[in-house]
């Protein structure tokens, strides 16, 4: 296994390079705009029914033709939800053409979904992220995913090696970190950072801090495998904590500025508030500092704790000016260089699709998030490892680490990668004792 980040990147183009030889140009499929663009949904919780309803709310021909979830209830109640949105927008109700036979369920119907259409969206939970990437790169099927992309430094290595195949094939892939499609950051506030406005960048600061999500109690009759994937936020094999499901928003925007990854992290976290048998095994905040190779160190708090003061944003400080909040530039003395009013800005879930749609129906290739969406999920693994084990981590071993969270077999009646204990509640990592790789 190659041990640095460049030798991996390299090693998977040259292995993505071969795969893609006997293929062809999929972005060139829709070439027209009277053509229909059928899309297939994978994951049918509110995300996935909001991105299905950003699509179908798009200029193009789009059609929904094929949905699946893990759970056929959620099915039916998504494509409800989509019908009704539909009526409520005064949208064209033929742009839901999903049949009672595409209707899809359990661990192996995003197979029949990548089969019906040509562009599949994916909203599943994190841990099966790479897995449905993979297939429908394998069947050249351009792709809107939502973040994080995996778990774990194998599952982002697979996304990786799928993303240089997707490049190959020329398929538009778009990752759900909507701030790169969001007007405060993306029109000029960055930019103006990475030219150097406010000087060197010295340290950044992000922050996801909020009171937290649901909770799906256990209910009578259900496996184990099947209520954690009911109540996947909690544990790490599905979402893989907080701060790769929510966080890496942050953590992403934090990278783009500073046009780098970091090469360690240090830090620690534990659970505080949220320490239920139903909260799983995972933390309810953390607290790291990323190093990046230049040494300029970025500043990471995200927290789930009712009550508790919310804080989501980021700022950074350079050696001659500072950017203390998205849309905000000001100089060393005092003068706001840029104060972007955001009230008027559209809705940026909805700029990504119009963008990802515009682009397949004119057969163009632009857009390619895989990669970035990879990295900025390996940013937020690279945390986890360092709160969890109470060690300074290095990127290149999180990312070559062999730690795999994913079952031996995904069945409802199968064991899941962790079990309760005798008392009920789930083993919780302990720094200085958790190992990560």
């Amino acid at each position: 296994m190659p041990t640095t980040r460049r030798a991996f990147l390299r090693n998977t183009t040259a292995l993505a390079g071969g795969l893609a030889l006997s293929t062809k140009l999929a972005a060139g499929v829709h070439n027209s705009v009277d053509d229909v663009i059928r899309i297939g949904l994978i994951g049918c919780g509110g995300r996935g029914t909001g991105a299905a309803v950003q699509a179908l709310s798009t200029q193009q021909n789009i059609q929904l033709v094929a949905m699946c979830d893990a759970f056929r209830d959620k099915v039916d109640k998504s494509y409800e939800n989509i019908k009704n949105q539909l009526i409520d927008n005064d949208l064209d109700a033929k742009r839901l053409m999903v049949s009672d036979d595409h209707k899809f369920s359990g661990f192996d119907g995003y197979k029949k979904v990548i089969e019906a259409c040509d562009v599949v969206l994916i909203a599943t939970p994190p841990g099966f992220r790479p897995i449905h990437f993979e297939a429908a790169v394998a069947a050249d099927k351009h792709v809107f995913m939502e973040k994080p992309l995996a778990v774990d430094g194998p599952g982002v290595r697979r996304v990786l090696k799928a993303a240089e195949v997707a490049k190959q094939k020329k398929l538009n892939v778009v990752v759900g970190l909507q701030r790169h499609y969001q007007k405060k950051y993306a029109d000029g506030w960055v930019d103006m950072m990475q030219n150097g406005v406010i000087g060197d960048i010295t340290a950044s600061y992000v922050y996801w801090n909020s009171g937290g999500v649901w909770v799906r109690p256990r209910e009578a009759g259900q496996t184990e495998m099947e209520y954690q994937m009911r109540n996947w936020y909690y544990f790490n094999w599905l979402c893989g904590d907080h701060i790769n499901e929510q966080h890496i928003h942050n953590l992403d925007v934090g990278n783009w500025v500073k046009q780098a990854y970091p090469v360690k992290a240090e830090g620690f976290g534990g659970r505080h508030t949220r320490n239920g048998k139903d909260h799983g095994e995972i933390f309810d905040h953390h607290a790291v500092q990323y190093t990046y190779a230049d040494g300029s160190v970025m500043n990471s708090q995200c927290r789930h704790w009712k009550g508790a003061a919310r804080k989501v944003t980021e700022s950074f400080q350079g050696t001659n000016g500072s950017a203390p909040a998205p849309g905000k530039i000001m100089t060393a003395s005092g003068y706001a260089l840029m104060d972007h009013n955001s009230r008027k800005d559209p809705n940026p879930y909805q700029v990504e699709h119009d963008l990802f749609f515009a682009a397949i129906a004119k057969g163009e290739y632009k857009y390619s998030d895989a990669e970035n969406g990879a990295q900025a999920t390996m940013t937020a693994i690279l945390g986890r490892m360092a709160t969890y084990s109470g060690q300074i981590v290095n990127w290149d071993d999180a990312l070559a680490s062999d730690l795999d969270l994913s079952p031996t077999k995904y069945d409802f009646n199968a064991p899941p990668p962790v079990l309760p204990m005798e008392n009920g509640f789930y083993p919780v990592p302990v720094p200085g004792k958790t190992k990560v790789w």
